[in-house]
């Protein structure tokens, strides 16, 4: 079964992941998210399988949550897809998907769980 990793090879847990699962004989398809960027429906599956709402699988520290008011209570899930569609930064990495598990390398050791 394949593996994907969702990758920003900036971030060090990101490194740190993928250095991980090629340590574990995994050869991943990586996806540099902020290259190319995962569409709605692509996200809401993957949040489907990590079991997460979209701001648990956000980063609000940066500008564009901040800049868009993305706390507001009145957001529905779909707006807050649309919203990392459009502001990929806003994603968590690394995020690693094997067949319908998902895990998010925050440590990178999560990841061995879903292998």
């Amino acid at each position: 079964m394949s593996v994907t990793i969702y990758h920003n090879p900036r971030c060090s847990k990101s490194r740190q992941t993928l250095a991980l699962l090629e340590e574990n004989g995994v050869t991943p398809t990586i996806v540099e998210y902020l290259k190319e960027t995962p569409s709605a429906e692509e996200l809401d599956s993957v949040l489907t399988k990590l079991a997460l709402e979209p701001r648990d699988a956000m980063r609000k520290k940066e500008a564009p949550y901040k800049d868009n008011h993305l706390d507001a209570d009145e957001l529905s899930r779909a707006d807050l897809i649309q919203a990392m569609v459009a502001h990929p930064i806003l994603i968590e990495r690394p995020i690693v998907v094997k067949g319908n598990k998902a895990a998010i390398g925050r440590p990178p050791e999560n990841v061995l769980a879903i292998l």
